[in-house]
């Protein structure tokens, strides 16, 4: 006898409404999983797998559970429970596929066709789980139709999980995908339910078998925790972690890690361009005014950049002071114009706490390819087209060019061959005498350090000095320069000329907090007196803690020492605080010589010395190369000069030569 069951359509609109949440919160996470990473990733997998396995078996089970035969149905507790693993691992099969950024068509049908035999192999299980007191036969054409179907149902899950695994927020378009996700997967259970037939011989049937309430109503309460869970740990992520892990606490503006998912997202652009901000000065600003103040300065200045953002552009704060802005797809002129509008909207007046702040930024700018392998290089070019911009005067922008990126390249190899040149005896030093023009006589001389590189020749100290400062390799270098230079010093004075040596000093060396311990102990292992040492300090010390550095010069002229002031009136200018410098000297940088003749700078000039005669400090003028140079500063007042006129730097060898050239 052939059996005929019913279908309890309220509780077939449940399955499908169940299948339906499912398939939309399987879509959902797989954005989750897509941006994710590490352990964070791993967790998104077996949450999606669990939730869109148990979503599909409970589609099944309470699908079954709909179908009435008027004759007493259980269910197998064991083939149940591995009806619900199949499903849960098809689902993390369907996951797993979409992992790569690229998917090839044969991986795509692989786990297409294994997800698809996976919905598969749970539905006949499930329905094999079935006890009832009647033969089960199944009709071929419908296996095979549903088996077609589930197989159309897991190539178009996987088709939408490409789709949107980089779109992260709610859209009509997410919602229609997933009633048609949780469409497929119903026609597939209920072609399944045709294709069985129950068959039995002298069935008394009987209206009291009806459905289990309980079992339904557990089945469909577990389901709805496990989705209310799972949507919780969305919106959970979406707006706390995502916003702790991706935002940017100060500015508000996305950081790092959401600058690499960006990147993601437009890595299909043959032309994005990078623009690499960095306020010039802030430092200055953090120091002066406070940290408070320059957080909110940094929340001002992401205000005026995130009006920049658009669709295809992004700003990310990267760093203390840094900013980046990709802009998709960008060429040279759009990226000019966004740089030159980014630095006329940044400096204006910024209002924080009654002060009126100025800032300017200075941008590196460069245009590549979106492509993963090209991304770092193309960071890694705008940086170090925003340090020329800073090197060219700050507040412009520059872009990236291969001399450039040949100059960065030889830049690293010194750093790196900087840190074996002392070791490899590849410095020496050079003397520049300084000449007393008044009494026609010799007046000291500065000792100069210099780079035999053993492969590139001699390097330019104006190259290598600040990479040493940069790297703080300075402090040795001007450990081992004080030595040389009070050793041949006292060479020299034993030999009868009692002239001072005098060094260069960067300020890394007072940040050290043992620049005195450095001074005794090259004196005392010389044994030159300290009135033969003269220590060149330079202006831009005035924008570091002054009030140390007074302490550490005071410190240092109580020994005995000599102070001068290097290419005064080139830096920051430090005229306020002269009075207060405890000096000996100013050397006026050759900037100041060149166009002696005009009345302008001879004006200059004479203001400087009258101030330095008022403060009782000797004026050294740099830079001096002709007969009417000197007699231009005689004029002025100037007697001591030090320049190619009166001697190159030389060695000790040529210095024997010159001195028997010399007018005694």
């Amino acid at each position: 006898m052939h059996l005929t069951g019913s279908f309890n359509y309220y509780i077939v609109a449940l399955s499908i409404w169940i299948s339906i949440m499912a398939s939309y919160s399987a879509l959902s996470i797989t954005a989750r999983i897509s941006r994710g990473s590490g352990i964070i990733r791993l967790f998104w997998i077996f949450v999606g797998s669990f939730v869109m396995g148990t979503g599909i078996w409970a589609t099944h089970f309470v699908g079954m559970m709909a179908f009435h035969l008027q004759i007493q149905v259980r269910y197998d507790l064991w083939l149940t429970l591995l009806s619900m693993i199949v499903s849960v691992i098809s689902s993390f099969i369907a996951f797993y596929i979409t992992l790569p950024a690229k998917i090839g068509k044969f991986k795509l049908a692989v786990g297409g066709f294994t997800m698809g035999i996976g919905i598969v192999a749970m539905h006949y299980l499930g329905m094999e789980a079935l006890i009832v007191p009647a033969e089960v036969k199944y009709d071929i054409k419908y296996v095979l139709l549903s088996v077609f179907i589930a197989l159309a149902a897991a190539f178009t899950a996987l088709l939408l999980f490409l789709k949107f695994r980089n779109q992260h927020s709610t859209s009509w378009l997410k919602w229609l995908s997933a009633g048609f996700m949780g469409l497929a997967v119903c026609g597939m259970h209920y072609t399944g339910m045709k294709a069985v037939q129950f068959t039995r011989e002298n069935i008394p049937l009987s209206s009291r078998h009806g459905i289990d309430l309980y079992l339904l109503l557990g089945v469909t309460l577990l389901i709805f925790v496990i989705f209310l869970v799972s949507w919780c740990a969305i919106l959970f992520d979406r707006y706390v972690l995502e916003k702790m892990a991706y935002r940017d606490t100060v500015s508000g503006l996305p950081n790092r890690n959401e600058m690499n998912r960006f990147f993601d997202t437009v890595g299909g652009q043959d032309s994005i361009g990078v623009l690499y901000l960095d306020l010039d000065k802030f430092k200055a600003i953090n120091d002066t005014l406070g940290h408070q103040v320059g957080d909110m300065l940094i929340e001002q200045v992401a205000k005026r950049l995130s009006e920049f953002a658009q669709s295809g552009r992004e700003v990310f704060r990267i760093g203390g002071d840094e900013f980046l802005l990709i802009s998709a797809p960008c060429d040279y002129e759009q990226a000019k114009i966004l740089a030159e509008d980014i630095l006329n909207s940044l400096k204006k007046v910024y209002s924080i706490q009654g002060n009126e702040l100025y800032i300017t930024a200075s941008i590196g700018i460069s245009i590549g390819s979106g492509q993963a392998k090209d991304r770092t290089a193309l960071l890694k070019s705008a940086d170090t087209a925003m340090y020329r911009a800073k090197g060219a005067g700050k507040n412009r922008y520059c872009f990236y060019s291969e001399e450039m990126g040949h100059l960065e390249v030889r830049k690293m190899e010194l750093e790196k061959d900087l840190r074996l040149a002392l070791d490899n005896d590849q410095f020496y030093l050079v003397y520049q005498p300084k000449w007393n023009a008044r009494e026609n006589l010799l007046a000291g001389w500065e000792a100069l350090i210099r780079w035999k590189h053993p492969r590139l020749g001699m390097v330019s100290p104006g190259e290598f000095i600040p990479i040493a400062e940069e790297t703080g390799m300075i402090v040795p270098m001007t450990r081992w320069t004080l030595l040389q230079a009070c050793r041949q010093c006292k060479i020299w004075q034993d030999r009868g000329m009692h002239k001072p040596i005098s060094v260069n000093l960067s300020v890394r060396l007072f940040q050290t907090g043992r620049l005195r311990a450095m001074i005794r102990h090259a004196l005392e292992e010389t044994g030159l007196h300290p009135r033969m040492l003269e220590l060149e300090i330079t202006e831009s010390m005035v924008l570091h803690d002054i009030q140390d550095i007074i302490g550490q010069i005071e410190s240092l002229r109580e020994m005995g020492v000599r102070i001068s002031m290097d290419d005064f009136g080139t830096g920051y200018s430090s005229i306020g605080l002269l009075d207060r410098i405890p000096l000996d000297a100013l050397k006026l940088d050759r900037l100041f010589i060149n166009n002696l003749e005009t009345p302008t700078k001879r004006a200059v000039i004479s203001a400087i010395i009258l101030m330095a005669e008022n403060l009782e400090l000797e004026v050294i003028a740099e830079g001096v190369e002709s007969r009417e140079h000197v007699e231009f500063l005689m004029q002025l007042g100037c007697h001591v000069m030090q320049g190619y006129y009166y001697g190159r730097p030389m060695n000790t060898d040529e210095i024997e030569m010159w001195m028997r050239t010399v007018t005694p």
